[in-house]
Parts: structure tokens; C-alpha cells; sequence
């Protein structure tokens, strides 16, 4: 098996470091020490997941058996007898009642992206995904906020959705090149793609349209997202208010740029982010 496997995530300082310079890491910084340390305890723990179902080298077989030793560390830290890769995770699960389900959430999230790519899900499954690996993310993140229940849960429902969604419409290439393609069916048939291949399906024009068509749910997601916001229903609410004013402003621009072959990546100016950060994450 492939050593990255087994190689204890990231502890928080390390996390942190590695997502500098991103809107995650601006959007984090807002946050107050403890709560701070908690969100990249979360940010170590899902990448080292995800690295299991994307580092090259091990067999599904294996990366299955890998994430299925990550839900025993995971039984074992509720029990209070957490191994050392996973350990720093206590203090935080402790502090803020985070839920054992949301982490098994995630895990669950990796494993549909082991075995056979995922290509052009109908549309529930591709909600399905985006709950386990963006909203579980959200229902952890929102306990750290300190935000009631319920509004926390409905914000993380809808944020998260909206983040992955644009996630996806902006991988387009990068996951092709993986065999995947998390278009789902629904938008492709609405533009006309009958081909499943992910290399052709991102090489036709008509994609443009089925990104469209995703775009327009990930709309639909900010603008739930933000009524639960606009409402203050209390936490610390900077940090996802920012998180979704800088998704939401990279979809626009990626909508400005379209999705037509030849496509660039696109990605917000740090002169952008700053404004961003100074209009929405800095004012109550």
C-alpha cells in the first residue's frame, strides 16, 4: 500500500500553513484562537481522507480498507481511546460537540469516489455527494461557530451545496483527467451531450450549457445560504458569510468566462479578496 496512506494528517499549525493564501484561510483568520485551531483540526482530517480516495498507487480494495481504519479510529475517539494519527481531533470534538456521524459523513464521501469514477450522476446522487464531503464539512464548521442548532444545520445544508457545486463547475478538466465527471445527467441531456466520456464531454461547446444549468442550482444554494445569514441568527457568522460572498463572486466570474473550450481556471485577485474580506468579514 502506498505510504501516503498511512501518514498521520496534518496537525493544525501544518493544515494552516498549507492553506495560506487561499479564501479558506482568510475566511478562517476571523475566527478566535480555539475556534480557529478546531477548523484546521477539521481541514488536516479531510484532506488526509481525501488523500486516500485520490493519492495514485493503491487498489480500491486497499483505499477501501484504508478509510474503513479510519471509521475504527473514529469509533475509537468517541470512546475516549483515540489513536495517536487521529488524537487531535479530542480536544475539539470535546470543546464543541461535534458529531461522530458528520465525520463518518465525510469518510462515506470519499468512498464514492473510489472504484469506478464517478461520470455524469443523476442529480441525486451528485446531492448525496455534496452533502457528504461539503455540508457534513458545514455541520462541523457551524457547532465551531457556535451557531443555534437549527439554523446552523439549514446553513450548512445550503452553503455546502453552493461551495461544491462551484468546486465542480471549476475542476472541470482536473477531474476529467481523473476519469470524472460530477455533471450530472440531468444537465447534460438539458444541452444536448448524449457522451458519457469525460474527456469528450469537457471538449464539447454544448458543455457550456450543462455548466449553466449547474450554476444556476449553486445560484439557488447562495441565495438560501444567505437568508439564513441576513436573518443573524447568532455565532460567529463572519467566517461563512465571507466563505460564501468569495464562492459566489468566483462562480459569477467563471460564468462571465464561460465554460467553452479552451477554458482557464479562474480565481479571484488578491486585490478582489482583500475588498471582499473588508466588506463582508470585518463588519457584523
Amino acid at each position: 500500500m502506498d505510504a501516503a496512506i498511512d501518514t498521520p494528517p496534518l496537525p493544525q499549525a501544518s493544515a494552516e500553513n498549507q492553506a495560506s493564501g487561499s479564501s479558506f484561510y482568510a475566511a478562517m483568520r476571523l475566527l478566535p484562537a480555539a475556534e480557529r485551531a478546531a477548523m484546521f483540526a477539521i481541514y488536516a482530517f479531510c484532506r488526509v481522507v481525501d488523500d486516500v480516495a485520490d493519492e495514485p498507487g493503491p487498489s480500491p480494495d486497499e483505499r477501501r480498507i484504508a478509510l474503513t481504519a479510519w471509521r475504527a479510529d473514529l469509533a475509537a475517539l468517541y470512546e475516549g481511546k483515540a489513536p495517536l494519527r487521529i488524537a487531535y481531533l479530542a480536544e475539539h470534538v470535546a470543546r464543541f460537540g461535534l458529531k461522530q456521524s458528520d465525520f463518518l459523513a465525510i469518510v462515506d464521501g470519499m468512498e464514492m469516489d473510489i472504484g469506478a469514477p464517478i461520470v455524469a450522476p443523476d442529480f441525486a446522487t451528485l446531492d448525496l455527494y455534496c452533502d457528504r464531503v461539503a455540508s457534513a464539512v458545514g455541520r462541523l464548521s457551524v457547532r465551531i461557530f457556535g451557531m443555534p442548532e437549527q439554523a446552523g444545520v439549514t446553513l450548512a445544508f445550503h452553503l455546502g451545496r453552493a461551495l461544491q457545486l462551484t468546486n465542480i463547475l471549476r475542476d472541470l478538466d482536473e477531474d476529467a483527467a481523473m476519469g470524472r465527471l460530477y455533471l450530472p445527467a440531468e444537465a447534460l441531456d438539458a444541452a444536448g451531450v448524449t457522451n458519457r466520456d469525460p474527456t469528450a464531454v469537457v471538449a464539447d461547446p454544448r458543455v457550456d450549457k450543462a455548466c449553466r444549468w449547474v450554476a444556476a442550482k449553486a445560484h439557488e444554494q447562495y441565495a438560501l445560504a444567505g437568508a439564513v445569514l441576513k436573518a443573524r441568527p447568532g455565532g460567529r457568522i463572519r467566517s461563512p458569510r465571507l466563505m460564501g460572498k468569495v464562492y459566489s463572486a468566483i462562480l459569477r466570474a467563471t460564468e462571465a468566462e464561460g465554460w467553452a473550450p479552451p477554458r482557464r481556471r479562474v480565481s479571484l485577485g488578491k486585490a478582489h479578496l482583500l475588498w471582499l474580506v473588508l466588506r463582508h468579514g470585518l463588519v457584523d
